[in-house]
């Protein structure tokens, strides 16, 4: 019993000590740099799969989006399905969504001509019917 608050205590203080040092190193960016993380661009991919039942073709595509993500020039991204929500505005239709974010436009440029991404298309597009893209900026 004794080792487990003494672990509790261990992750409560280091959990403290890791949300102190967040809360430091973010007041300690610069204005320049807290502006260019504003800058970011957004690159929203949203897939229809041909069969989006067919295992076989979903395994598939998400490895290639699992290896399409490693591009040096993305800086976050997001592989996802359509969340179970329930609302008129919400399209709920596409089988995949791959969100990439990137510094800035001259690294989506690198991206779109990456050997990753080009190997993406011609991996996955026999597996899609439909691509929408919506690209965004900060403003």
């Amino acid at each position: 019993m004794e080792k487990h608050i003494d672990r509790r205590i261990f992750i409560e203080k280091s959990t403290k000590g890791m949300a102190g040092a967040g809360i430091v190193a973010a007041v300690s960016c610069s204005s320049s740099e807290k502006a260019e993380l504003g800058k970011q661009f957004i690159h929203h991919v949203f897939f229809w799969l041909k069969d989006p039942s067919n295992k076989e073709a979903r395994d598939k595509f998400e490895k290639a989006a699992r290896e399409l993500v490693t591009v040096e020039t993305i800086l976050d991204f997001h592989i996802g399905v359509p969340a179970p929500t329930d609302r008129e505005v919400i399209d709920t239709t596409y089988s995949y969504s791959v969100l990439t974010t990137y510094r800035n436009k001259e690294d989506q440029d690198i991206y779109q001509t990456h050997p990753k991404h080009l190997k993406f298309i011609e991996d996955c597009q026999e597996l899609w019917e439909k691509v929408v893209v919506y690209d965004s900026v900060s403003i």
